[in-house]
């Protein structure tokens, strides 16, 4: 996994990455069909809109390594949307993912296992944000500039798990890992971010985790045409919320085009539920947040049998001090390392 700062005027930040890539030798095939480039044109014009910045840092990726713009920019538009067309590009849509936060002993703490096709685990990358006029905020990405997690300086989680939508249904619009970058950049708790979630027009399926330090948390179940918050389930004193690749609301199910076909969703969200509410998750709960995301207590990360498919990277938020705990691979057979980096920047006031 890369450890990427950033900081500044968004081209620049998107100058300094075109030159890693440049001396990476990295390139990009940008594959998309006719569907896909009016999808990422008609999305760029949305983007731009809601989210200029973040254009002109994707216009200084492009410039640097010499492709079109929006070609480039509608290539990243259709990640975790509709890149279907898997053979000829990457990254590969994200179908695995289990998310989940909670409120225990003053404790209020996230965890994910970002599930994923092992060859994106090499080039996935945990990077620091401290951009011109927006806050600082650590995202975790199997890509690059958005992402499937973050945390930021105030103490705001904003995450995403996939939903399979049919192609008929994908409308312009945000993809769930711009969606994100957006949210972390430009919100400060969870109240900010449904207000921001709600304006901006949704390409696709997806789940969106909120939490933030005064332990309001949600997921906002997410479709093309409506959004629906999920609240977060009470045991006495204490909250969890959870999110898989499925919805979870009764009257969200029917838009959810999977199938079935979700790396065994509902067995996941169940077992984070379960060990929640038999009490699996206490005394030292970084620990025990561990082992739940290591299979310990049932079926999380074991996809053993799945070809292709593994837990990519676990992630261990501690929303209070700002403290990450992250596993760069399976972390049954990897050991969770303290990531302090946002929280000492924080503490600088760099």
């Amino acid at each position: 996994m890369y450890h990427l700062r950033l900081k500044g005027d968004h081209y620049k930040m998107g100058v300094k990455r075109g030159k890693i890539f440049k001396k990476s030798q990295i390139f990009f095939p940008l594959q998309l069909d006719n569907f896909q480039l009016e999808h990422g044109k008609r999305s760029e014009a949305i983007l731009k809109k809601y989210f200029p910045e973040v254009c002109e840092e994707i216009r200084g990726v492009s410039d640097t390594i010499g492709v079109d713009y929006l070609h480039f920019a509608s290539w990243m538009l259709c990640m975790a949307c509709c890149m279907y067309n898997l053979e000829n590009n990457i990254p590969a849509l994200i179908r695995g993912c289990t998310a989940f936060a909670y409120t225990r002993g003053g404790r209020i703490l996230y965890g994910r296992n970002n599930d994923l096709p092992p060859y994106l685990r090499e080039g996935s990358k945990s990077e620091i944000y401290a951009p011109k006029n927006g806050n600082r905020f650590n995202i975790t990405t199997s890509s690059f500039i958005n992402g499937e997690e973050g945390l930021n300086e105030h103490g705001l989680v904003v995450c995403m798990t996939f939903v399979m939508t049919s192609l008929d249904k994908i409308q312009a619009g945000f993809n769930s890992c711009f969606i994100v970058r957006y949210l972390l950049e430009k919100t400060n708790n969870t109240k900010q971010a449904i207000s921001q979630l709600y304006k901006l027009p949704i390409a696709s399926n997806c789940n969106i985790l909120l939490a933030d330090k005064s332990g309001n948390m949600v997921v906002v179940e997410c479709t093309p045409s409506m959004k629906k918050i999920r609240y977060a389930e009470s045991f006495g004193n204490d909250r969890i919320i959870c999110t898989v690749n499925s919805f979870t609301s009764n009257e969200m199910k029917l838009y959810d085009d999977a199938k079935g076909n979700d790396y065994d969703s509902h067995k996941r969200y169940q077992v984070v539920m379960d060990s929640f509410a038999l009490e699996r998750i206490k005394e030292d709960y970084v620990e025990t947040t561990k082992q739940l995301l290591k299979g310990d207590y049932g079926f999380m990360c074991q996809y053993d049998n799945e070809p292709d498919f593994e837990t990519v990277w676990s992630s261990i938020f501690d929303l209070k001090s700002l403290t990450i705990y992250r596993a760069e691979g399976d972390p049954r057979k990897k050991k969770f390392i303290i990531d302090n980096r946002l929280h000492d920047l924080k503490m600088k006031g760099d």
